[in-house]
């Protein structure tokens, strides 16, 4: 039987409120003989799938891997070779700490034809949806992005350089090592820099931990933040309250000003 060139499309889901998928991804889904999808990806979104595809589960869920990563790239060639389209269907961005581009490069080895769909990064919607930017004029100039935890489970050694710069830095996947983050800004003198935390962010169970690099992890504590989560440092974590008070101060001045009318 014929079939299709066989094709490998990484496709970004976003970073968790379903209406943050682009067009470009449901158009490609629909496209698709099989999904693989992750943990991270919400089930909703497997409705703008063709009818017709395979769906299969793929991802991480309380510590448990359905597959690892050879196996996916295994069932990546596999499933292309004898159904023709498959969607690695990735949370955030697959180019961010997503491993797309090394299932990119297993997939091309084999032959595939390979396109890769971007996604909208935690790393930048998350904190935005809590009205954090990662820059702002006269604030911060740039920002890192780092993984909290590399290949071999330790920390990253770039994180110690970000707590040089004075850079908005954005960590994912660090809460395991919240501790040892914490201790290399204390060593640069940065005890009152302002810290957020945000559990499952842009989702309706979004929670959100509000601190200083001395006080976060009391923060994060009594307030049970754990994975998924994306640590912000930097001075920018003040405007989320700049904004509620220019707001609350508008809102009181509307209504001061109704009532002294009637």
């Amino acid at each position: 039987m014929n079939i299709r060139n066989p094709k490998l499309t990484v496709v970004g889901a976003g970073p968790g409120d379903i209406d943050l998928i682009t067009i470009k991804a449901i158009k490609v889904l629909k496209t698709a003989d099989v999904v693989l999808y992750d943990a991270l990806v919400k089930e909703e979104i497997l409705d703008y799938t063709n009818p017709k595809s395979k769906l299969i589960f793929v991802g991480k869920r309380k510590g448990c891997y359905a597959y690892q990563q050879e196996q996916i790239n295994e069932l990546i060639v596999a499933h292309a070779q004898k159904f023709g389209h498959v969607v690695r269907l990735k949370g955030g961005d697959p180019f961010i700490f997503g491993r797309g581009a090394e299932e990119l490069e297993y997939a091309a080895k084999f032959g595939l034809e390979t396109a890769f769909v971007p996604g909208i990064s935690s790393a930048l919607a998350v904190p935005g949806n809590q009205n954090i930017p990662l820059t702002k004029r006269g604030c911060s100039e740039s920002f890192w992005v780092i993984t909290g935890t590399t290949k071999t489970h330790e920390l990253s050694s770039d994180i110690e350089l970000a707590a040089k710069s004075n850079a908005t830095v954005v960590v994912l996947m660090g809460m395991s090592k919240l501790s040892q983050i914490v201790e290399l800004f204390q060593q640069q003198g940065k005890h009152n820099l302002p810290v957020a935390i945000i559990q499952n962010g842009t989702t309706s169970d979004e929670k959100i931990g509000i601190g200083i690099v001395d006080t976060i992890e009391q923060v994060a504590e009594n307030l049970n933040l754990s994975n998924p989560a994306i640590i912000v440092f930097g001075e920018v974590v003040k405007h989320r309250k700049n904004i509620v008070n220019i707001q609350n101060k508008y809102q009181y001045e509307l209504n001061t000003t109704a009532c002294g009318t009637k």
